[in-house]
Parts: structure tokens; sequence; C-alpha cells
């Protein structure tokens, strides 16, 4: 009897050992997509530099530039495209951070200025959570007391604007620009290294699969997708992004320059 009870107490010791070991697993993961908030521009702007680098350089090939124009055309869009791609991120956070702060001043006047009016719609959000009678009036005269508290539920509930810490949109137009001019490089370097022609086609289009689907296995990261899936349906896009590149200038090529 003694040992059917040792054993069960040491298998439930188990079963509450396995559940914490996958309780913890699943908080690790949780934490880990959470942690970097500067993760997805590093994502969306490496991707970025790679497929529209790799289109150009495959486009000049297509169409016979030198390796000198190769480079150079490569060179320009990472330089170019790179500063687009992370002046529109500042300015798309900057004008979200604006609408925000713009909003919130136009909820603080209303507040001061027409009370009743604001009362009775914190009353009606509250009603259609349920509240009722006496627990809602105690609700409402909790919530008004405080202008902050006040403030952040109508921003939430009446005007749908999340409002949690406004991001810096500088640090975020800074993290797209360097991924993009960090993996905008990869297709250019065989070329840049001096390596013959053919060669240097070969390993840029080796490298840039190679960082493509890393890039989208990345994606894990910052969304539910499995890793493989998103690093393949990267390098699928990628690929395809460049081979189109590559047939519009082999055929302008054709007709055009000859």
């Amino acid at each position: 009897m003694d040992n059917l009870e040792d054993f069960v107490r040491k298998k439930e010791h188990l079963l509450k050992q396995k559940e914490h070991r996958h309780h913890k697993h699943i908080e690790d993961i949780y934490h880990q997509k959470v942690s970097g908030k500067y993760l997805g521009d590093f994502v969306y702007g490496a991707n970025d530099g790679l497929i529209t680098t790799f289109s150009v350089v495959a486009g000049a090939l297509g169409a016979s530039f030198p390796t000198t124009v190769v480079m150079v055309l490569g060179l320009a869009n990472i330089l170019a495209d790179g500063f687009s791609m992370g002046a529109g991120n500042y300015l798309a956070i900057r004008s979200e951070n604006d609408y925000k702060k713009g909003q919130r001043k136009k909820e603080a006047w209303e507040i001061d200025n027409l009370r009743p009016i604001e009362i009775q719609e914190i009353r009606e959000i509250y009603y259609n959570k349920g509240f009722r009678d006496a627990q809602l009036e105690d609700v409402i005269k909790t919530i008004t007391s405080n202008k902050e508290v006040w403030l952040d539920d109508m921003m939430k509930y009446e005007l749908g604007i999340a409002e949690e810490e406004l991001e810096n949109p500088v640090k975020h137009g800074l993290a797209t620009f360097v991924a993009f001019i960090i993996s905008g490089t990869i297709p250019l370097l065989a070329f840049v290294l001096g390596f013959p022609v053919k060669s240097a086609i070969f390993i840029s289009i080796i490298l840039t699969a190679i960082s493509m689907f890393s890039v989208g296995a990345f994606r894990q990261l910052i969304s539910p997708v499995k890793w493989y899936k998103g690093g393949l349906e990267n390098l699928f896009v990628g690929l395809l992004a460049g081979g189109a590149a590559y047939l519009v200038g082999d055929v302008i090529e054709k007709i055009v320059i000859k």
C-alpha cells in the first residue's frame, strides 16, 4: 500500500513538473514575441532591402549591363530606397502619435466644457457593458472623479484608440533604415568583392536566397506564422520578384537597347 501511495505521489509530482515546464515554455514564447519593439521594423526593412536590391541587380543583369553599372544601380537603390523606407516609417509613426495627442486634447476640452454630455457618453459606454442602477452610478462617479482615467476610457471605448506609450518615430525609422542598408548589401557583395560575373551571379543568388528564407523565418518572432512557412513564403516572393525583374531587363535589352 505504501509503495502504491509513493508511486501516486511521484506521478503527481512529475505531472506538476511537466505542467510547469509547459507554462514556462508558453510564457517564454510570449515574451519572445512581445520583446524588442523594433524587431518588426528590422524584419520589414531587411525584407524590403533584400527583395528590392536583388530585383534591381537581376533587372540590370537581364539587360546585360556591365558589373560597374550593376553596382551603381544597386548602391543607389540601397541608399535612396533605404532612406525612403526609414523616413516613411518615421512619418507614419509621428503622424499616428500626433493624431492620438490631438484626439486626447479634444476629449479633454469636451470634458472641461461639455461635462454633462461627456458624463452621459461614459454612462452609455458602461451601460452597454452591463452595468445597471447603483452599480452603474458608482462606476460613473469613480471614473469622472479622475480626469486622466476618464480620458483613458473615452479614448479607448468611444474613439477606439488604444493608447499605450507613444512610440519613438526616430528610433523606428532608424531601425528600418539600418536593416534595409545591411540586407540590401547582400545581393551586391559578390560584385563588390570582384568575383567574375558568372560566379558573382551564382553567389548573389545563393546568398540572397538564404537571407530571404532567414528573414522570413524570423517572422515567427513577431507573428504566429511557422518559421519554415514564413521562410518559404519570403523566398518564393523574393525569387519571383527577381525573376520578373530579370525578364523585364532581358526584354528591354533585346527590344530597345539592341
